[in-house]
């Protein structure tokens, strides 16, 4: 299996790895501690999960927990998750939409080129 293969999920302090065609489940992990909102960021070959406070470095192919840190004296809640690498799921419909934009201009300027 291959990572461009692999989509994931986060809810209720769970994290699931999926194939994106078929939608198998391919691993499933569960935060030791914390509980509700899951925020997810890949980060290459780093999956790093913050669940209520408590953040977990995964390897994104096996499921496995490679670390932890309690993030003492930060708080609780739901936690943005940033990298210059990697794609957050709280920045997932931004990312969308960069993209879909991205794509539409180059098809219109490939359309204009040609004449139709």
């Amino acid at each position: 299996m291959k990572l461009p293969d692999v989509i994931f999920i986060g809810f209720n302090r769970r994290v699931a790895a999926l194939h994106r065609l078929t939608g198998q489940i391919i691993w499933e992990w569960k935060a030791p501690k914390g509980s509700c909102y899951v925020s997810l960021l890949l980060e290459r070959d780093l999956l790093v999960v913050s669940v209520d406070g408590y953040i977990y470095g995964i390897d994104p192919l096996t499921g496995g927990q490679l670390w932890s840190n309690p993030m003492t004296g930060y708080g609780t809640g739901v936690t943005s998750l940033v990298s210059v690498n990697g794609i957050s799921s709280g920045q997932l419909n931004l990312a969308v939409s960069e993209i879909t934009a991205r794509q539409a201009a180059s098809s219109s300027g490939s359309d204009a080129g040609s004449g139709h």
